[in-house]
């Protein structure tokens, strides 16, 4: 329904004196001469639906302008009984603020007013007519939830346009020659599954959710947003984004929207890197939000985006975020620029705090350092999610330590479980000046930690091992055999390797429901997932006659060959046909390595994760534990990974 005239809001005097602008803007803005247009310009609103009890977004649109909008303003009114306003997002305007600042009013404002179901939005181009808006533009997002209680139905958001005061647009020669379209809200019972759309996507190693309903928690301080400077290419580009902070749930959020044609523009072919600095917000959890447009331009370019808080850095390849398959989930006919980025690096949850204490306390001699994270991908368009939960190769993020932390006192990131258990992920200690850092590469989206866990074991006290062995065990990569003892020159067999090897990898979940066919994995074996895991990723493939051979103790010759195939994944360069042949000459018992074991023998010499013992290779011979955890070490270090 239409606000009451004598509810008129008389909001406070900067957004009146706004509302006086957008009214006198034609002195403001010279008119030039020239008939009417044959059509009337076109702002138009998203239809959407909704479950009750969740958020959708409603981007508001100028679809068709023959001339520059230069001011606007529009009182958007709605049923409170149904409906409320969460936050209102600008999306066009060149420098954008929701308060005034020392030199006079902000050039966008909005102010909402759940209570009576009205929500005002203000906009005037200070510049002169420099930053005009033009056609096919997005000029503000509406987040809006469905009350829990929301009988389902249509709702209209509605504005009164017979008054100048709820609607009025200024062009350079028409003034009100503006219509509006759009605006039905569709509310569907809570869990209905209402408004979901699109088809699951394919996967050949990264991997996308299925979408799911955005939720979106309501703010408990009003949004205050303010201009930020992004770098791209190490260049700054003053006022391409825009930050919002608010708080929800005690914990202060800000969410970096990034102006992505003006990105876009100037990035042409040479884009490496879109750099977004967010410092400043302690350990509050900051979001930079990105369209599929810009990540599609990045991807091509093989540029990054990095995420940059107090908190912690996110580096992520544009082509890891997959936007070709989170297309395929919200339908293929959805403008790319219409579905919202979000790359998040979160304080993780208190449960989620609690249940990594406990996992550590039964590992004990472990200490939890510094919070938590969660570090998450999504993609949303038209109140649906969709999650990016996997990437077809490593991709870097790190977490800042306290100050007066020392990275000595890190042995290892992990990663929480489903089931509650703490796992590797490969990590390594960079120094700083005033605060270290760990740096954690993963192929997968979570929550991580960092640990302190310290690991000793009698029997390699004086073996050549050592470091190795101990290094590995603080890292949970190996485990003793008994107490205080790891046996460090008994053989191992494959299915042990082959754990061992996706420990150091992080690798704790297979990449496909396809199960392996071999007919000697049990199920219930300790060794199952491992196995499907391994198999998932290419690194072991078993005898022709369909058998793993498990229990078997396995060959140099056997535990190469997998490395080889892990050194594709971690991105070493493997050993071609002439270096093959040149690097084995060197060793006296080459002719005895058979021919299937020769290039993944020869990549491992290149790569120097084997050396050989006295001038012999020994391919046939039995891989010690102490051999296994000394590869699997030199593995992850040739690769940067620890």
């Amino acid at each position: 329904m239409f606000q009451p005239k004598k509810k008129r809001p008389r909001i406070r005097r900067t957004m009146s004196g706004l509302i006086a602008l957008t009214l006198l803007s034609s002195l403001v803005f010279p008119s030039i001469a020239g008939a009417e247009p044959a059509e009337p310009s076109q702002v138009q609103f998203a239809n959407v639906s909704v479950q009750a009890g969740q958020t959708v977004h409603v981007p508001v649109a100028l679809k068709k302008s023959h001339f520059g909008v230069k001011a606007y303003n529009m009182q958007i009114d709605y049923d409170t009984s149904a409906l409320e306003i969460v936050r209102i997002t600008p999306k066009s305007v060149n420098v954008m603020s929701t308060s005034p600042n020392e030199e006079g009013v902000a050039d966008f404002q909005y102010e909402i007013n759940n209570a009576e179901g009205w929500v005002r939005i203000i906009w005037v181009d200070f510049t002169g007519g420099d930053h005009s808006i033009v056609d096919e533009t997005q000029l503000f997002d509406m987040e809006i939830k469905a009350k829990s209680n929301a009988t389902p139905g249509t709702k209209q958001l509605s504005v009164d346009q017979t008054d100048s005061e709820h609607w009025h647009f200024t062009n350079v020669e028409h003034e009100n020659y503006t219509e509006l379209s759009g605006g039905t809200i569709t509310i569907t019972a809570a869990n209905s599954g209402g408004g979901n759309s699109g088809s699951p996507g394919s996967s050949s190693g990264g991997s996308v959710s299925p979408t799911t309903p955005v939720v979106t928690p309501v703010p408990s301080t009003p949004a205050v947003t303010k201009g930020v400077d992004i770098y791209v290419n190490g260049q700054k580009q003053e006022q391409s984004a825009t930050a919002t902070t608010s708080t929800v749930n005690n914990q202060v959020t800000t969410t970096v929207h990034v102006d992505n044609d003006k990105v876009i523009n100037q990035i042409g072919s040479g884009l490496r890197t879109l750099l977004l600095p967010i410092t400043g917000t302690g350990k509050g959890a900051v979001i930079g939000e990105l369209n599929g447009k810009l990540v599609k331009t990045m991807e091509g370019s093989n540029a990054e985006v990095v995420i940059q808080t107090d908190s912690g850095t996110y580096t992520l390849p544009a082509n890891q975020i997959q936007v070709d398959q989170v297309l395929n989930q919200f339908g293929s006919t959805v403008p790319l620029e219409d579905i919202t980025i979000q790359i998040a690096i979160v304080p993780s949850a208190a449960s989620k705090q609690t249940a990594i204490q406990a996992a550590a306390d039964k590992l004990q001699n472990t200490t939890v350092i510094a919070t938590p994270v969660d570090f998450e991908v999504k993609a949303i368009w038209n109140g649906q999610q969709v999650n990016v939960n996997r990437f077809n190769s490593y991709v870097e993020r790190s977490i800042t330590l306290p100050e007066g932390v020392d990275g000595l006192k890190i042995t290892t990131g992990v990663v929480l479980q489903p089931d509650g258990t703490l796992l590797h992920v490969p990590t390594k200690v960079i120094k700083g000046n005033v605060q270290d850092s760990a740096i954690i590469n993963s192929l997968t989206n979570s929550t991580y930690a960092l640990i302190y866990h310290p690991a000793t074991f009698s029997d390699v006290s004086n073996h050549w091992s050592r470091d190795d062995v101990q290094d590995l065990a603080s890292r949970l990569i190996v485990q003793g055999t008994g107490e205080n003892v790891f046996a460090p020159d008994r053989s191992i067999t494959r299915a042990e390797f082959t754990a061992v090897l996706l420990r150091g990898l992080g690798l704790h979940s297979p990449i496909s429901a396809e199960a392996a066919s071999f007919t000697d994995v049990k199920t219930g074996s300790w060794y199952e997932d491992e196995v499907q895991t391994a198999v998932s990723y290419g690194l072991i493939s078993g005898y022709a006659d369909d058998s793993f051979r498990p229990n078997n103790e396995i060959s140099r010759a056997e535990a190469l060959t997998i490395v080889s195939r892990a050194m594709k994944l971690v991105g070493l360069a493997q050993a071609d046909t002439s270096e093959t042949t040149s690097l084995l000459s060197t060793y006296s018992d080459s002719a005895k390595v058979q021919a299937w074991a020769a290039e993944p023998v020869a990549s491992a010499i290149k790569q120097e994760l084997v050396q050989g013992d006295d001038g012999k290779l020994m391919t046939d011979a039995d891989i010690s534990r102490a051999q296994s955890a000394a590869i699997v070490k030199r593995l992850l270090a040739k690769a940067g990974l620890i």
